[in-house]
């Protein structure tokens, strides 16, 4: 980052809340060298206080940026520049020396594994955009912790932004403030430095009051100088640092350097009737139910779930080999359309307060509407929609844009885990990989009690709104990580090859479920939601050795009468289960020619080889 103003520019004159002297000397130089660059003209160093927090939602109400939501208690709605609604992949690059340190060089056309960019177009792209990018704005110092404070699995961050939206949405979803500098000390961070590239005074006039440039938006990270740099959007994954950016592209580097695992995976606790628990955690990808099964209301007696999180895990082997997990976030950033009080009760309770609503419709009395809430209007309310317009049913398009959101604290969720910030993590014992695929695919119960990586390479998905351009092509994604790997993918494969090979350890068993498969008239074969407890509870007894399991060519499925089924009813276990030879011979050719494509001459030999085998014994059905 090249100075653009003199480097005797007075910057301490400027910080209007905090002492710049009593940060860190590394982060004081951070903040200084970032002010001489981006000019802004007041310094705010974040305490994460409750006062702190209420004075700048007050100053966005003033400013037309928010609204509060008057049927709730401390909830308020934002409403974005229709341009700036979802993460943007093709603007979202690794920047390395080489391009193998970030992607595998395809074979042909370009990888669809990450994007790289070279330190030199980063340069040009940097000073084309942040010299001067705050002036007439206020520059947010937000210290931040990833993971419990004081954890031994847990990083920090500084976040430099000038949103405050970003600095009110940080706090829910870190562990923000003064306690986040004191855990640092004069130790390793991680610098993350964001402006929604709008300096005042504007040069045309805001849609909605929402600051973005998108025609400008790049989201980089710098794994060598250990760095984010954002500009132009103050959508949450492009804006929140700490989430996408630093949880996983970040984090999944750190952790091939340091001998663990960042990973998109929820954490769930499962407690059976007589009162023994295990920890499993699960790679969807987006759209696929993360959210709702980490929630879960299971519907079989006796059973209990716990949230311990919904999207990140960061996991590591501690010294008697047990895989231990951390949630490294402290909110949920879920997707508000679909979330019912059938779909996920819970997360409809913990969002009644202190929540922030972003591109949610809002109705006359106060509240909030989106696409499948479930919830009758009462008479004479109306809604507004997010473009901020009146709406109803009949207008043809949606109240809330499909990638709305809500960002609530996690401590709100009625069935958060007991152990949820447990500084040395909860105990690992299954891991679940899991798509979205309507016809064929995996039967219910896994494909195989293997590796992970060898599980973990194949799943596929249907893409969402959370990225800007998703459609309804059947996507690989592979660990549900394809837009957030921070390496090369064939070198992640083989890290998590070292990891299970490592004397001692004790892993994890490896399941795979599809919820969606549909049969010929386009119904679900399976109902989903509090039902899946009955998949949690078979794999539960089948770690403990005490589940029956047929093998076929693909890996085991429950036995007959293994899975309860009892009180369901129409469940068409024979389709369910039903493994289509003609299916399995596209799929696996389907897989070997994208992984051979795509990764390579860095797709590890063990990988290859189960390929080779999967299609033996495809062949052999």
């Amino acid at each position: 980052m090249a100075p653009q103003v003199p480097n005797n520019a007075d910057v301490s004159a400027k910080v209007v809340q905090g002492k710049l002297d009593r940060l860190p000397q590394a982060v004081r130089e951070f903040v200084e060298r970032s002010a001489r660059v981006c000019q802004p003209d007041r310094i705010h160093i974040c305490d994460g206080s409750e006062r702190e927090n209420q004075q700048l939602l007050g100053q966005m109400e003033e400013q037309g940026a928010v609204r509060r939501l008057r049927k709730y208690d401390n909830c308020w709605l934002a409403l974005t520049d229709p341009r700036d609604v979802a993460r943007v992949e093709s603007k979202t690059v690794i920047v390395t020396k080489e391009q193998r340190d970030t992607v595998p060089i395809p074979r042909a056309g370009p990888s669809q594994l990450g994007c790289w960019m070279s330190e030199a177009d980063f340069e040009k792209a940097f000073d084309a955009r942040f010299p001067g990018c705050m002036k007439g704005r206020t520059m947010y110092v937000i210290p931040f912790s990833m993971g419990p404070l004081g954890s031994p699995l847990s990083k920090i961050g500084v976040e430099l932004t000038d949103s405050p939206y970003v600095v009110a949405s940080m706090r829910i979803m870190t562990r923000m403030g003064t306690p986040a500098l004191e855990a640092l000390g004069s130790g390793d961070f991680v610098k993350c430095l964001h402006s929604v590239g709008c300096p005042l005074p504007l040069k045309k006039p805001l849609v909605n009051n929402w600051a973005c440039n998108p025609e400008l938006t790049l989201i980089a990270h710098l794994p060598d100088r250990r760095e984010v740099i954002s500009f132009g959007s103050g959508y949450g994954g492009n804006s929140l640092l700490g989430k996408k950016c630093f949880a996983l592209r970040m984090a999944g580097r750190l952790a091939q350097e340091e001998g663990w695992l960042a990973e998109h995976m929820l954490i769930l606790g499962i407690t059976n009737p007589q009162g023994r628990k295990k920890y499993l955690a699960a790679a969807f990808p987006s759209a696929c139910g993360k959210t709702n099964l980490a929630m879960m209301n299971p519907t079989l007696p006796g059973w209990k779930v716990e949230c311990v999180g919904d999207d990140i895990a960061w996991m590591k082997f501690d010294q008697q080999g047990n895989l231990r997990a951390i949630n490294p976030e402290n909110g949920f950033f879920g997707v508000a359309p679909g979330t019912s009080v059938k779909t996920n009760p819970n997360a409809i309770r913990t969002i009644q307060k202190n929540t922030i609503f972003t591109n949610v419709a809002e109705t006359s009395d106060g509240g909030v509407y989106w696409e499948g809430i479930d919830q009758p209007l009462a008479s004479g309310v109306t809604v507004t929609s997010w473009k901020n317009k009146e709406w109803c049913a009949e207008d043809g398009e949606p109240c809330a844009h499909p990638n709305s959101r809500f960002c609530t604290p996690a401590r709100q969720c009625p069935i958060i885990d007991p152990a949820w910030e447990s500084p040395e993590g909860v105990p690992i014992e299954g891991i679940i990989f899991g798509g979205r695929r309507p016809a064929g695919e995996a039967p219910l119960g896994p494909r195989g009690e293997d590796v992970p990586p060898v599980q973990g390479a194949f799943p596929s998905k249907t893409p969402m709104a959370s990225s800007a351009g998703g459609g309804k092509t059947i996507m690989h994604d592979p660990f549900a990580m394809r837009p957030f790997f921070g390496y090369n993918f064939g070198k992640y494969l083989a890290h998590w090859l070292s990891m299970a090979r490592r004397p001692g350890v004790k892993l994890p068993r490896i399941f795979h479920v599809n919820w969606f498969r549909k049969d010929r008239s386009g119904k679900f074969l399976w109902p989903g939601f509090g039902e899946n407890s009955r998949v949690l509870a078979w794999m539960f007894d089948r770690i403990d050795g005490a589940a029956g399991a047929r093998l076929t060519p693909v890996g085991y499925v429950p036995e007959e009468g293994a899975l309860n089924l009892v009180g369901l009813g129409g469940i068409d276990v024979g389709a369910l289960f039903h493994i289509s030879k003609e299916f399995w011979e596209e799929e696996v050719a389907d897989i070997q020619k994208y992984l051979e494509e795509q990764v390579n001459a860095d797709l590890p030999g063990e990988i290859r080889q189960e390929l080779l085998a999967l299609k033996q014994r495809v062949g052999q059905m």
